[in-house]
């Protein structure tokens, strides 16, 4: 089994669940500065899924952000 971990992502939840001032820097932590967008998670998952993964197992995707992932 893989799986993807993911960072701070952006999406119309974050400014109805937040108060504004953390809206603000929402995923400004990350070394990239920001965080991801939706489509921006898209290719590792098409990535696990294709036949070009089959000899893929037990693997971790970091999508983070630049922040490392141990």
């Amino acid at each position: 089994m893989n799986c993807v971990a993911l960072g701070p992502v952006w999406t119309p939840l974050i400014p109805s669940t937040m108060p504004a001032e953390k809206v603000k820097t929402f995923g400004a932590e990350t070394p990239i500065g920001r965080p991801a967008q939706p489509v921006e998670l898209a290719p590792p998952y098409v990535m696990l899924a294709s036949d070009e993964a089959s000899y893929i197992t037990g693997a971790t995707v970091p999508v983070m952000g630049g922040t490392p992932f141990l």
